[in-house]
């Protein structure tokens, strides 16, 4: 399965299924405790933004989550951690039975995070983006008591602003540095992410969020990708000027949010790298998977509490996960993660 594209740029197939989860059920799937099941892959950067937001919001009772495998084939991902090799909801072995349950003739990518209606075995939809909005803006009535303000209306235009330049430079300039096929490609998405690091340095010097002083979506979609920045993109994807740890102003403001309920605790630095280092042979042909690094450093001291901000405004942190969602202790730094 290749990755890499010989011809030079790497462009995202961004054609996803846009059908939407909605209070009002405009689209034919209203919102509705215990119907739908988010899957996800703790590996994949898109599908940890949906599991943060939905721990932030305390959806966990009323949206059940699967989770995939770290690795797949061209087939699509698979619940090889599930016993029997099936997710024990939706009965099936792998996420492309879902989608084809709905579209027999689908033939985009089958990604996720994605959700499914459970009782008719159909994919909802797998755009990403539109998910994590939707978590926060259609399912209010289910939010948990103390829940923050993760797309709060009078920040949306500043929001939207940073989040269309992080996902064009960082979050997917990293796949479009990894992925290129030709020297001219890589280098100009390297130029592009690394400027854009230092510009987001800058911002965030003098305020500890992306956008207000609360955390928001924005703080969510950039941590996924920092989350994985020294672990795989440093090296992997040759994303090498600097290791976030060589960062101080986004390594602080990383750690910050690792620190913080519902963001380390749901990262899993094992699934991250079997991922990114078995699946893309084109890049690692071996397949070896890197022992470091050393992820203790998440845990020290980032100061950031000097610069004020409230982490859930008026709100109030999630709970610990449950035990069936907790990130195995040997997947993540092994001292207890305290709150921000």
């Amino acid at each position: 399965m290749a990755y890499v594209n010989p011809s030079g740029e790497f462009t995202r197939d961004q054609r996803y299924i846009g059908t939407r989860i909605t209070a009002d059920g405009r689209d034919g799937y209203p919102v509705e405790p215990g119907r739908y099941r988010l899957v996800v892959s703790r590996a994949c950067p898109w599908a940890n933004r949906s599991i943060i937001v939905r721990r932030l919001l305390g959806l966990e009772d009323v949206l059940s989550m699967g989770i995939a495998g770290p690795t797949h084939d061209e087939r699509s991902w698979t619940f090889d951690l599930d016993p029997g090799g099936r997710d024990p909801v939706l009965g099936i072995e792998r996420l492309q039975e879902a989608f084809f349950a709905r579209f027999p003739d689908y033939d985009k990518g089958i990604t996720v995070p994605a959700i499914v209606d459970v009782p008719s075995g159909q994919v909802v939809t797998n755009d990403f983006a539109q998910i994590t909005l939707d978590l926060s803006l259609e399912w209010t009535a289910f939010h948990r008591d103390g829940a923050p303000q993760l797309y709060p209306p009078h920040l949306r235009d500043e929001i939207d602003e940073v989040n269309d330049g992080v996902f064009r430079d960082v979050n997917n300039g990293v796949y479009r540095a990894g992925f290129a096929g030709t020297q001219d490609a890589y280098e100009k998405a390297y130029d592009r992410l690394f400027g854009r690091l230092d510009a987001l340095s800058a911002r965030l010097s003098s305020q500890r969020y992306l956008v207000g002083d609360t955390i928001t979506e924005a703080d969510v979609r950039l941590f996924t990708t920092l989350a994985r920045f020294d672990a795989v993109y440093h090296g992997h994807f040759k994303c090498n000027r600097s290791k976030l740890a060589e960062m101080p102003t986004l390594w602080a403001y990383a750690r910050d949010l690792f620190q913080t309920p519902g963001f380390g605790d749901t990262t899993d630095f094992d699934h991250i790298k079997r991922h990114y280092y078995e699946v893309h042979r084109d890049i690692n042909p071996t397949g070896i998977v890197p022992k470091g690094p050393d992820l203790s450093g998440w845990l020290t001291p980032h100061g950031r509490e000097s610069l004020g901000g409230r982490p859930f405004g008026d709100g109030t942190p999630p709970p610990p996960p449950s035990p069936a969602e907790t990130v195995p202790p040997a997947h993540t730094p092994s001292m207890p993660l305290g709150s921000s």
